[in-house]
Parts: C-alpha cells; sequence; structure tokens
C-alpha cells in the first residue's frame, strides 16, 4: 500500500517566478526614479540658469527704493542668472550718486543678491545744474550726492553756503581742502547733542592762500557769528554762551566775531 504526501506548497518554479517579478518592478521603479531625478538635475543645472529670468535681492537700502536700482541693473540685459554679468551691474549701480559701494553675489541656480552701501550725507547745499538751482548732500569724503529723502526730515544736517562748486553735477567731489569741514560735521554729529538744530546755514568764506573762514546763522536771530575754520563741540558751545550774553546786553547786535581768540561784536 503507498502512502500519499499533499503539500500546501507552490512548486519551487512558481514561487521563483514570483520572485523574480517583483525584483524586476522593484528595478523599473529604480530606473524611473533615476530618469526623473536626471531629469530633474537637467532642468535644476541648465534650464533654470539659462533660461529661467533672475531672481534679484537687495540689501542694505536705507534711502533708495529697489526700483530705482533694477531700473538701473536693467540696462545691463541680463534677465537670467547665467547672463547676469556683476562687473556690469557693479559699474551700473555705483554711477548712481547716492551710491558708495556695490557687491554682488551671484546664487546658483537663479538667485543674485546685491549689498548697497549708501553715502550718509553729513550736511546739504545748493548747486546750479543745467542753469536749475538743485539741493544735493554731501558725505564725510565731500562727493555730491542727490538723494532728497535722507534728509527731507533731518534738520541736524546743516546747510552749506559759500563753497566753490558751480556747475558741479553729483558724483563729483569738491575741493579737498574743504574735507577736514565735512570731517568735523561728522564728528560733530556723532554727538548726543543736536548742535545743529540750532544753526540755519554754514557759509563758507575762502581767504588768501588757499584758507577759509566760517559765518554761522543760528536759528530764532539775526545774528551771525564769525569764526575760524575749526568747528568743534567747544566751539559751539562758547558760541552759545557769547550769544545769550551779548543780546542780553545788546539786543540790537547783528554780528558777532569770534576770531583770533576774542569776542567783538557790531551792532545794527
Amino acid at each position: 500500500m503507498s502512502d500519499f504526501v499533499v503539500s500546501d506548497h507552490m512548486p519551487v518554479t512558481e514561487k521563483g517566478q514570483k520572485k523574480d517579478s517583483r525584483i524586476t518592478i522593484v528595478k523599473i521603479i529604480v530606473l524611473i526614479l533615476c530618469i526623473l531625478l536626471v531629469i530633474e538635475g537637467i532642468f535644476y543645472m541648465l534650464v533654470i540658469p539659462c533660461l529661467a529670468p533672475v531672481k534679484v535681492q537687495f540689501s542694505g537700502l536705507k534711502n533708495l527704493s529697489s526700483s530705482v536700482l533694477l531700473e538701473k541693473l536693467s540696462q545691463t540685459g541680463g534677465v537670467t542668472w547665467i547672463q547676469f554679468d556683476s562687473s556690469k551691474a557693479v559699474d551700473n549701480l555705483s554711477t548712481l550718486s547716492a551710491v558708495d559701494t556695490v557687491s554682488v553675489d551671484k546664487i546658483f541656480p537663479d538667485k543674485v543678491v546685491i549689498d548697497v552701501k549708501e553715502r550718509t550725507p553729513v550736511a546739504k547745499t545748493i548747486v546750479s545744474i543745467n542753469g536749475r538751482s538743485m539741493s544735493v548732500q554731501i558725505d564725510e569724503n565731500g562727493v555730491l550726492f542727490s538723494n532728497a529723502s535722507s534728509v527731507a526730515n533731518d534738520s541736524n544736517i546743516p546747510l552749506i553756503s559759500g563753497l566753490p562748486i558751480e556747475n558741479m553735477q553729483p558724483g563729483m567731489r569738491f575741493p579737498a581742502k574743504y574735507k577736514p569741514l565735512m570731517a568735523q560735521i561728522a564728528e560733530i554729529q556723532k554727538l548726543p547733542q543736536k548742535y545743529f538744530v540750532a544753526i540755519s546755514e554754514i557759509q563758507v568764506v575762502p581767504k588768501e592762500y588757499g584758507n577759509y573762514e566760517l559765518v554761522l546763522y543760528p536759528i530764532h536771530t539775526h545774528v551771525r557769528v564769525l569764526t575760524d575754520r575749526s568747528l568743534n563741540e567747544e566751539a559751539l558751545k562758547y558760541m552759545m554762551v557769547v550769544l545769550d550774553v551779548v543780546n542780553s546786553l545788546e539786543p540790537g547786535v547783528r554780528e558777532i566775531d569770534l576770531r583770533y581768540g576774542s569776542v567783538s561784536y557790531r551792532s545794527r
């Protein structure tokens, strides 16, 4: 009598076929993923830098508007990241008189970060440009630039008159001998007291041999003050004290002379 064994297991060949099928499916999925990664890499490496519009970001802006800078950048002609010319961008933006320095950082694949350092006004003056009077600002290095919004509400930025800058354009630098005056004004502006709020105008009076003197016009008085070229906190405090004393003694004074280490005044 023969014994028969009934088995519930599949034949070995059928199990092997199913295993091979699963492996094939996994291979196909991996292959598809690899192809997608290659396509994405090509898109990231070539399509975006070459065809997508460049994304420009600005940093360091205080008074300048990004729209003005973007208009300047449009003159370079680089609309994509690969076309964007950093040196041309720096050159174009540097033509703006209110811009001190510019640095450009291209970030792959489509971003450009532009850091702008604006000029800081220490004084303002009036110049004639094409027969029209125009208010311009002056930085510590004596560079004239135009950015009216930066001084519109700042009463601590004095008006300087008498500078020999006729027909000068924004971006130009006035004579070096007046640079110490701008440095002195900048130092005074760093003080907690706002001394220039009390002065409506500082007039430069050229003298022989390249020297100059100053005439200060305090606010709320018709008295003008003559002084030498040394402008500092001590000189301004002394001027305020002398003004108070002279006005209390002689109400009709129109001019106070603080030059030569002495005090004199002229009445109307």
